[in-house]
């Protein structure tokens, strides 16, 4: 658990509890999105072991396309993990980046459109893009990719932009992302 926990991003850290902002539900990526990282560790983890059946050269050569291939797909998994896209009673913000942390944010009154975008595999493994466009137009949180349950989520951020405030869908810890 520590381990995990040190790699949360806390994006509690960023509600303005002092403007009277609360969390009502943060959102981690769907598990879709870590299938093609995880099967190239697999991958590299193969190539790995392979190297040993080998001499000289080619050794060398698996052994490190083998640590490239399995240590790239580690970080992107860890990207992923990272990513976490949070609806509040004031706002929608993202925060994502492994060693440095980027966040962007849109005031909920300032949010024109809400698009959301399931492809065929969303449909069935229950995943879907937002798309928010503001009065800004270039803005850091436009496109958010890889939402589990897009139409319950939807639905929680136009009830928030009504005014119809939901308790708190699911915190962090219980929200597991599958």
């Amino acid at each position: 658990m520590g381990l995990i926990n040190w790699l949360d991003p806390h994006v509690d850290r960023y509600i303005l509890t002092t403007a009277d902002e609360h969390k009502v539900v943060e959102v981690h990526k769907h598990w879709a999105v870590m299938v093609w990282p995880a099967v190239r560790v697999a991958a590299g983890v193969v190539i790995f072991v392979s190297a040993f059946a080998f001499q000289g050269s080619i050794y060398w050569i698996l052994v490190f396309l083998g640590l490239v291939l399995g240590m790239q797909a580690l970080w992107r998994i860890l990207e992923e993990y990272r990513d976490r896209f949070v609806i509040t009673n004031q706002r929608v913000f993202r925060v994502h980046g492994v060693l440095a942390t980027a966040r962007a944010s849109v005031p909920l009154l300032r949010i024109l459109d809400i698009t959301v975008n399931k492809p065929v595999i969303g449909r069935w493994l229950n995943y879907g893009h937002f798309v928010f466009e503001s009065a800004a137009q270039v803005q850091g949180l436009n496109k958010i990719t890889f939402v589990k349950d897009i139409d319950q989520r939807e639905d929680v951020v136009r009830m928030v932009m009504s005014g119809d405030m939901p308790q708190q869908i699911s915190a962090s810890a219980e929200d597991d992302g599958t």
